[in-house]
This record gives C-alpha cells, structure tokens and sequence, in this order.
C-alpha cells in the first residue's frame, strides 16, 4: 500500500478475508472429546503442517477461525504457514479450552479492542423442550475492532460458530444418552432442540449486529461456521438482508453474504460450497459484511471484488489431520 501524504487522493489498499474451521486443533496428548484419541505427537505436526499449509495459501489480513482447543496449537500452526500475524486471540483457549472448542482470530493489524460474548441477555432467553433455558452462546462469540490501514478508521469483526444441526439427545449426568436414537419421533424431537438452541444463538448474535450497526458508518464483517445455509431462516435472523426488499432502511443493520455482492461477476461459482454432508455440499462457513463493502452503496468505504473456495481437500478422504470443512476467502479494494 502506498497512501499520498500530499493531499491527493489515497490509492486503494487491498484487504483479505478468510474463515476457517480447523477441526479439533488441539495440541499433542490433550484430551479433547471423551469418544476421540488425543494426537499423537507425529499426527499433531501433521495437523499444524496442513493447516499452516493452508494459512498460508490464504494469506489473508484476518482469518477467522473455528474448533480451537489450545491457543498453543493455534500458535503452532500460524509459525508452520510462514506468515507474522502479531495478533493472535483465542479467548477461552489460552490455557486449553474445556467442554468446547472456542472461536479464534489472527490478524496483521492493530487489535484496538477485544472482547467475548457467552451469556445471552435476559430477553434472549429461550426455553429448549425437556432442556429448560438456552442462556448462552455453546461457543462464545468472539468480537474485535481493528484499526484499518492509511487512517481508515476501524472495523469491527464478529467470528462465530453457531449451535449444528446435530441431535440434541437427552443425556444422563455422565453424559449418556438416554433416548432411543432409532426412534423416529425421539430423533425429531432431538433435531428441534438443536433448532431452537440454534434460533436462539442467532437472535442473540442479531442483537449484537443491530447494535453495532445501528445508525453508524463503521464497517463489521461477520465470518465463521454458521451451521446452515445462507439463506436459512436462522442465518436471516442474523443478516436480515431479506428485509431489505420491503424496509430500504434496512440496509444500515443488514449484512450482505459475501459471494452475493462481489463485483467482479466473471468469477461467481455456483458450485462454491464449505461443507459435504452425507454427499451433499452445502454453504457453512461464511463471510457477510455490512453496506460500507458493498460497492453498490452510496456509503461504501470498500468494493468486496471477489469470494474464493478451497475445497479440494473434501474429496481426499476423511482424515482429522485436515479439515472437515472448506475455507473462504474474500477480497476487498478499500477506496
């Protein structure tokens, strides 16, 4: 980047984006599941040899990532890519995270503020059925302002991993369960527990959005593993870009799903997916800005010219060494 000092016009910067889920990133002999070996030494440098691999490839100014157990590890795998990112959080993770794995971020630029979000507020509590109250985030939210290059300003970034569609199944207190999982009427009643945790994540997660958003020109770039489609009713609940078509005011608080608004139409994919489930290949892990990155936007400080999908790995076999999940990558021409 080189910015004019002499009063004429600044010239463009460019910055990256990228989520990324690592699967289990734990470091060596840590017990992470009950139901999973820890790695093993060889596998361990295996595991942080790929994902520095692929850290590397996205060469991204902030990456977003998910499924961290040890913030060490996480560390581990940043030295093997190559790159310096001074900034490094993994806010629950630090001493090795318990119960879950927590949301992570690496960044080149300067952390102005940072901060976790786990309990809902008291009108963002729902009841789950034969569960009682959903109260919190299962992965606290992690929230960071950042201060962009060339007297930019600031950014805030959300990086999220939302409740799957897994079963929610009843357990007993050595986390057993306790339901017939052949049971159709037991697997649905499960699979709507795990829905309304889910709901409940992101009409939490949409409070802090609106919130943010809410009569300011600041841009906020939200990345992460959603656990469902973009245009799934829970992930609008989040973005609430849909509203747009009936509430043009709309657009101060909505988020727009990064492959819908990239401006260089010549390399849109409508095979672009993050995710294979049982054969189908969905879209998970996403990256959704707010108007001042969308181009079109009278208020936009940012042209988001293209979205990229490094999927290839989905077809090489199932193995923990790599990811389960595709990464995203967004590219943005700052003005």
């Amino acid at each position: 980047m080189n910015d004019s000092t002499n009063g004429a016009p600044s010239s463009p910067a460019t910055l990256v984006l990228a989520t990324c889920n690592a699967l289990n990133l734990a470091s060596p002999g840590r017990a992470f599941y009950p139901n999973q070996e820890p790695f093993s030494a060889d596998e361990y440098r295996r595991k942080v040899d790929w994902l520095g691999s692929m850290i590397r490839r996205l060469n991204a100014d902030v990456i977003a990532l998910q499924e961290i157990w040890d913030e060490a590890a996480l560390r581990d795998a940043i030295g093997a890519s190559g790159l310096r990112y001074p900034q490094v959080s993994a806010p629950g993770a630090e001493q090795g995270a318990s119960g879950t794995p927590r949301v992570a971020l690496a960044t080149r630029w300067p952390v102005v503020h940072l901060q976790s979000h786990h309990e809902f507020e008291a009108r963002q509590v729902v009841a789950v059925p034969e569960l009682g109250e959903h109260r919190a985030f299962e992965r606290p939210v992690l929230e960071a302002l950042l201060e962009m290059p060339g007297q930019r300003g600031t950014m805030r970034v959300l990086v999220v991993h939302l409740k799957s569609k897994r079963p929610k199944f009843l357990q007993n207190a050595a986390g057993e369960v306790i339901e017939d999982r052949e049971d159709p009427a037991v697997i649905a009643r499960a699979a709507v527990r795990s829905l309304v945790m889910r709901a409940a994540e992101c009409a939490a997660l949409r409070l802090i959005v609106h919130s943010r958003l809410a009569r300011t020109r600041e841009p906020l770039v939200l990345m992460g593993d959603l656990n469902d489609s973009p245009h799934a009713v829970t992930t609008q609940m989040v973005a609430a870009t849909q509203a747009i078509a009936y509430d043009r005011g709309a657009r101060d608080t909505a988020l727009f799903h990064a492959p819908d608004v990239q401006s260089d139409a010549a390399i849109r994919r409508d095979v672009a997916y993050s995710h294979v489930h049982q054969g189908w290949p969905d879209v998970l892990d996403q990256i959704w800005v707010s108007e001042e990155f969308v181009a079109a936007s009278r208020f936009a400080i940012g042209d988001l010219r293209r979205v990229e999908h490094f999927n290839d790995h989905l077809h090489e076999g199932r193995n923990r060494v790599r990811s389960d999940h595709g990464l995203v990558r967004a590219l943005v021409l700052l003005r």
